[in-house]
């Protein structure tokens, strides 16, 4: 006796299903796959300030690139093809351009749209600094200036990475000192210099500074956030000559600065990302 029509429906409906299970099953576990690969790959870029976990800040980001235009110094790059999902989200190259926090308002942060570099910790931050100043200075004497004191905090907060320093190439480590321009001629990068000597109101070509140290401390000098992230240690060699070494500190903002005049070649400096979650 020949199957029913209603039979043969009723396995291939279950048949399909089944396919359909399958398809669904590789499906999941190649977005997973995939959503693996891409926050392993995206390890290595350095985001910008407020950028917030990786996990989360790759699906945030709408890659709309207005953190890229604001930006008034052009540190900000946009992913390429290569960098998988990544591709079109915003990252920084501290080696040819870092983030110098000439723009003080934290710019990058305040202009995107979705919160994939989030503000909220930021305006936290200075509203404190804010608050606690004026609690120690109830009359502030005709210097005072609101604005500085919450950029500053804004700046302080900052977690973009570490500095880490190569004792094998550093020039101050093997007691060399420094004279003229940073950088190879032709570079272009830029920085606001934190010399106040120098009363910079806005960035300048790396190159347009010289120097001239017995022992090179650029990377200690030249950093925007100061003695709470860089400073130089010395101490007595079993020699009985004083040697000298940078010394990175918690208040490492990860910037890059230190990565972008540091003059010895191979870098000495490199910015490590931290890790998140």
């Amino acid at each position: 006796m020949g199957q029913s029509k209603s039979d043969i429906n009723r396995r291939q409906f279950l048949r399909n299903g089944a396919v359909a299970v399958v398809a669904l099953s590789a499906v999941g576990v190649g977005a997973n796959y995939l959503k693996k690969l891409n926050i392993e790959n995206a390890k290595t870029l350095l985001r910008p300030p407020g950028a917030v976990d990786e996990s989360e800040f790759i699906y945030a980001c709408i890659k709309c690139g207005l953190c890229v235009q604001i930006c008034p110094i052009e540190a900000i790059k946009l992913a390429g093809i290569s960098d998988g999902l990544s591709y079109g989200t915003p990252y920084i190259d501290p080696r040819a351009q870092a983030c110098d926090f000439s723009c003080d308002a934290m710019q990058c942060i305040e202009t995107c749209p979705t919160s994939a570099l989030d503000f909220i910790p930021f305006k936290t931050a200075g509203e404190e600094a804010y608050v606690a100043y004026n609690k120690a200075n109830p009359t502030p004497g005709p210097d005072y200036n609101p604005i500085a004191i919450q950029s500053k905090a804004m700046k302080a907060h900052t977690k973009m990475g570490l500095a880490v320093i190569n004792a094998k190439t550093c020039f101050a480590v093997e007691g060399k000192g420094f004279k003229g321009t940073p950088r190879e001629e032709g570079f272009e990068g830029v920085y606001r210099s934190p010399n106040p000597k120098l009363k910079e109101r806005k960035a300048s070509l790396v190159n347009d500074h010289l120097f001239n140290s017995e022992i090179c401390n650029l990377c200690v000098t030249e950093c925007p956030i100061g003695d709470s992230a860089i400073i130089m240690e010395t101490k007595t060699g079993i020699d009985g000559k004083e040697q000298w070494s940078p010394k990175i500190l918690d208040g490492c903002t990860g910037c890059g600065v230190c990565v972008m005049v540091c003059p010895s070649t191979p870098d000495t400096i490199i910015i490590e990302k931290l890790e998140t979650a």
